[in-house]
């Protein structure tokens, strides 16, 4: 009884001072997050303060270097979370090559124009200058606030919907209903349903491919050094599409002949690479399941730094665009729906992201790659073709989807197809014991359900949120400090 106490106390000695180890750790992250924060102040300050505009100049640039942290916090997880969940990368390792590739995408690729009004949600015409600074920089604030609170509760978002909520909660604030493109808004609601459902139906639809033409079969490395260098140049060639239409449009307009030319020299390339790689690798391994899963290792690294490169690419306009309005605008310049992005815009975008992601993002990658269900190899790997995928066969057809949505789904895609082929081979063996029987009975259940309904509610809520947030924020605003 005595030795039993002892160890109890210990225990909870233990915990409280790895929660004391937490607190501590979490408030030096803060710590660092406001030094990045007054540095950008301090360098807005002393190169764009000229009178008042100015000044608008300077907190535009806190607000979208706190912004570009909690996109770091919350939106790249959907990127390494799988590679972290299925051990392909150390967390340390993920961090830093998110953070390298996402800095890299937005600065190399982040694009010179700006889209600010989230394209065509709000009519900009005939706006006054000031109220159309007073409306960006609420959309960003709020957008911003939004974000933080679901990385703190654990959800992970869509940065564009909460950039959108912000602009049209600050636009219908400032302008009236009437200057909302309704229509507009109602494809991207649509989106909330079409991104994850068409994310898990592809990652499924991979992850029941390998496991009947590999982890299935008799001779499973055989079957392995057949279709995995197909899948890694499938993956190759989809990303290849991916960065020349998500990433690099920026830099360079193709048309879809080259596009998919583009797309299927990627795919023969890298399969002609693989193959004697693969078949390398294989000898000498055991003919088993998780032997086979460490082939995808290293795909699954690549995948994570283009995903990171991407990410940082096209969403670093979710950070910086509305501040390059705010910025054009100040200097007397430039069409709202069209604004050149200034180096230094671009800087705090990007240095902020990574920011953001080294301080507070292994909270979500946590969540996004082991909590909501298992992964090892073969199902992340899964995930990432199926996010390079649909975000190509959407823009294809012309639907509104989310990178965020579209990962968390593949996680979820992935998830109830084990689950459904799990119950499925239990049902099919007989049972004699009747406790067994029961048992058996009850479904295993292999995703969690909290996670499920929890990140589902955040969607569903983070437009209007954002948006009323936005819209108080204006009204704050425009009242104690537009006058």
């Amino acid at each position: 009884m005595a030795k039993h106490k002892v160890d109890s106390d210990l225990k909870k000695i233990s915990k409280f001072t790895e929660g004391l180890g937490n607190q501590a750790n979490s408030t030096m992250n803060v710590g660092i997050a406001l030094v990045f924060l007054l540095l950008v102040l301090a360098y807005s300050f002393t190169t764009q303060n000229q009178g008042e505009m100015g000044m608008f100049v300077v907190v535009a640039g806190v607000i979208g270097g706190y912004m570009a942290i909690n996109i770091g916090a919350n939106d790249v997880a959907n990127n390494i979370g799988p590679a972290v969940g299925s051990k392909a990368l150390t967390m340390a390792g993920a961090l830093l090559i998110a953070a390298v590739f996402e800095g890299a995408g937005a600065m190399l690729a982040g694009g010179d124009v700006i889209d600010t009004v989230r394209k065509g949600i709000i009519d900009p015409s005939g706006i006054d200058d000031m109220v159309f600074i007073w409306a960006m920089m609420s959309a960003l604030l709020a957008a911003a606030l939004w974000l933080n609170l679901a990385t703190w509760i654990g959800a992970p978002v869509s940065t564009t919907h909460s950039i959108i909520g912000g602009v049209v909660g600050s636009g219908w604030a400032a302008l009236g209903a009437s200057a909302v493109s309704w229509d507009k808004l109602g494809q991207i609601a649509a989106s909330w349903v079409i991104s994850p459902v068409l994310g898990g139906i592809i990652a499924a639809g991979f992850l029941l491919f390998i496991k009947k033409r590999v982890l299935y079969r008799e001779d499973k490395l055989a079957a392995a050094r057949t279709w995995v260098p197909v899948l890694v140049g499938i993956m190759a060639g989809a990303f290849g599409m991916y960065l020349t239409m998500k990433g690099l449009s920026k830099l360079f307009k193709v048309d879809s002949g080259t596009l998919w030319s583009i797309g299927f020299a990627c795919l023969i390339i890298v399969w002609a690479i693989t193959k004697p790689l693969v078949s390398r690798a294989s000898r000498g391994m055991e003919n088993r399941k998780k032997s086979v899963a460490t082939l995808f290792t290293i795909p699954l690294i690549f995948s994570a730094a283009l995903l990171s490169f991407a990410h940082g690419a096209n969403d670093v306009a979710n950070a910086v665009g509305p501040l390059a309005a705010i910025v054009s605008k100040a200097q007397g310049g430039g069409e709202a729906a069209k604004i050149a992005l200034p180096i230094w815009v671009m800087m705090i975008g990007a240095l902020g992201i990574a920011v953001g992601l080294l301080l507070f993002g292994p909270k979500l990658i946590k969540t996004v790659g082991g909590e909501i269900t298992k992964l090892n190899q073969v199902r992340a790997f899964c995930v990432a073709l199926s996010a390079a995928i649909t975000v190509i066969a959407a823009s294809w057809l012309g639907l509104p989807v989310s990178s965020t949505h579209i990962a968390v789904g593949g996680i979820f895609g992935v998830g109830f197809l084990r689950e459904y082929l799990s119950n499925r081979n239990n049902n099919q063996k007989p049972v004699n014991d009747p406790e067994k029987a029961a048992r058996k009975a009850a479904k295993r259940k292999l995703v969690r359900r909290k996670h499920l309904f929890g990140i589902a509610a955040a969607w569903i809520i983070t437009v209007p949120a954002a948006g009323f947030l936005s819209a108080g924020l204006f009204f704050v605003m425009t009242g104690l400090l537009g006058d």
